[in-house]
């Protein structure tokens, strides 16, 4: 049983596939010359009564041929593993990549532990299938064709007996494959399950244990890992059971051939030599499907390993957003408009639009606060704008262009976001900052720390800039975190900066610093805040209130505090907070 996807992965590596002939080939003829020269060492000796002076030169040949076989066992193992290399470092690759342009929406559904074991353990067990289950159907398609037309030279009975027994072992591997398919395809779903189901617990661990849940999950992980045992242990039986009956049928069929040719070596029909010969090769014509049904199993693992993998690398690419080729139409910073917009997370009939024909702009270098109810859409506006989402309905255009029309590297050069949670990648702090530009030295780095408040911190680190941060090395504190974001930011120097409340959390001190820096940081670009707190939207050029998908009011604090009583409603309740 071949895969046609796996397969199609040889189209670019010919060499390898050639490679493969050859050493089937030259295998099926050395098999034969074997044979061939044994039968004749035997008969010579046994039977012709030749002394070892007069059968040492077909000695030291026979010495050679095995040789030789060892060599091309070597060889082929080694071809195996070299291509089963380099198939994996490309599709891992194209995964990555492709991941990297899902639309976000899937990256977000699915379990992080389940696409972590699919780039990871799912390339890994593809591994069998070009190592080993391969290079098994080159050599089971070749070397017993080669036997069979030789013997068949030498006695048409026993030929037409290997004719009718050989296929029974292809035969009984597909309905084994048939039986194995929905086993094999549980064991992986188990697998996914437990792995993505591990990764969950092992993140959430801290909140696990504060709750007390920590046994329960353990008693969970114990239950998913028991189902992927037992599915394991379902294949293995089936595994042994039919390695068991294939070497009854070869066994089997062998001995039918050893009784015909017998028989008719008493009764004179055939010499010695030839007899022998082909009783030498007969194992020689069922051994290479043996062992193409003892690798079967892995080379089924590798097929549903690889259909989870080519799940993903069919999906059509969904560069939510910016998607275009366009350049950026002048001037900046940008206008952004968002012409009756509208979005939902999951697109079917039933499903709650997030935003409802919302109309919204954002002037050239406005400052822009958008406030509303927890989940009123104001982090998917952020999205929708930078271009993570596509608006199900409607359009946003920058500087009148639709935002789908332009580039997505060039629209995300003009773009710095600070999340309300960023992320701190495992490197110095210099490495952190220097995101936001590729190429910065160090005292731009430094300048943009200065402007984002986070210089003073930095310096009386042990190390200065060269602070080794991230997970499992020292951690920074939200507004340290905080600070390092905003530093991006200032040294990227975008036209458009985004930002999802970035003083949410944070200390008197540590909020002070931000705003003091989110000050300069407004200065030639537009900017757009998410604000959970109402000190956030005070000193907004515009207050946008989102109610029901819409915007139900847009102007100063002031006004919307006069005009709007949803807002005022919203800011009594929240004691001042904007949400």
């Amino acid at each position: 049983m071949i895969d046609k996807k796996l397969n199609a992965q040889l189209k670019t590596r010919p060499k390898y596939v050639i490679l493969l002939v050859v050493l089937g080939i030259a295998g099926g003829v050395l098999i034969v010359t074997q044979a061939f020269y044994l039968a004749t060492i035997i008969d010579n000796v046994f039977l012709q009564k030749m002394g070892l002076d007069e059968v040492w030169n077909t000695l030291w040949l026979l010495l050679g041929v095995l040789i030789s076989r060892g060599f091309l066992v070597l060889m082929t193992l080694m071809t195996g593993h070299i291509l089963s290399e380099q198939v994996k470092q490309k599709l891992r690759e194209e995964l990555v990549h492709k991941l990297s342009g899902l639309d976000v929406r899937y990256l977000v559904e699915e379990k992080t532990g389940k696409l972590v074991n699919i780039v990871l353990n799912n390339i890994d067990q593809l591994d069998p299938y070009f190592s080993r289950y391969l290079p098994q159907i080159f050599q089971a398609a070749i070397i017993p064709a080669m036997v069979l037309l030789i013997v068949f030279s030498q006695s048409m009975i026993s030929g037409f007996i290997m004719l009718v027994t050989a296929p029974l072992i292809p035969v009984f591997m597909v309905l084994i494959g048939r039986l194995v398919e929905g086993k094999t395809q549980k064991q992986l779903k188990d697998l996914m399950r437990f792995s993505g189901h591990f990764l969950d617990v092992l993140q959430g661990l801290t909140d696990l244990k504060v709750f007390g849940q920590s046994k329960e999950q353990s008693k969970r992980l114990f239950e998913m890992g028991s189902s992927f045992r037992n599915s394991t242990m379902d294949i293995l039986k089936i595994a042994f059971l039919s390695a068991l009956m294939l070497e009854i049928l070869a066994t089997i069929s062998t001995a039918m051939i050893a009784v015909e040719i017998g028989l008719r070596l008493i009764y004179g029909r055939l010499t010695f030599h030839t007899a022998f010969f082909i009783l030498l090769v007969t194992p020689e014509l069922y051994l290479p499907l043996k062992n193409l049904g003892s690798s079967f199993h892995a080379g089924r693992s590798s097929i549903e390993a690889g259909r989870e993998i080519f799940e993903i690398m069919d999906m059509k690419k969904e560069h939510a957003g910016s998607s275009g080729s366009e350049a950026i139409p002048g001037p900046l910073p940008p206008r952004i408009d968002l012409h009756k917009v509208s979005f939902q997370y999951h697109k079917n009939m039933q499903a709650k639009n997030i935003l409802n024909g919302l109309d919204l702009s954002i002037d050239s270098g406005q400052k822009a606060a958008i406030v509303g109810r927890s989940g009123s859409g104001k982090t998917t506006i952020l999205k929708l704008i930078m271009g993570l989402m596509a608006p199900t309905g409607g359009c946003i255009t920058v500087n009148g262009l639709p935002l789908s029309s332009i580039s997505q590297d060039e629209w995300f050069k003009q773009i710095a976001y600070v999340p309300q949670d960023p992320y701190i990648f495992s490197g110095t702090i210099s490495d952190n900052i220097a995101i936001g530009k590729e190429g910065a030295a160090l005292n731009e780095i430094k300048r943009a720390a200065r402007l984002a408040g986070a210089h003073c911190f930095i310096e009386k680190l042990p190390l200065g800039y060269e602070t080794v941060v991230g997970e499992g090395v020292r951690g920074l504190s939200g507004g340290e975190r905080q600070r390092i974001a905003l530093a991006r930011a200032f040294l990227k120097e975008a036209s458009v900066v985004l930002l999802d409340e970035p003083t949410s959390g944070l200390d008197l001190e540590s909020e002070r610093i931000i705003k003091k820096a989110l000050a300069g940081l407004r200065t030639n670009c537009t900017m757009i805040v998410v604000a959970h707190r109402l000190q956030t939207v005070l000193d907004a050029d515009k207050i946008v209130f989102l109610a029901d998908g819409k915007a139900a009011a847009a102007g100063s604090h002031e006004q919307l505090l006069s005009e709007s009583a949803l807002y005022r409603q919203m800011i009594s309740q929240g004691g001042g907070a904007a949400v």
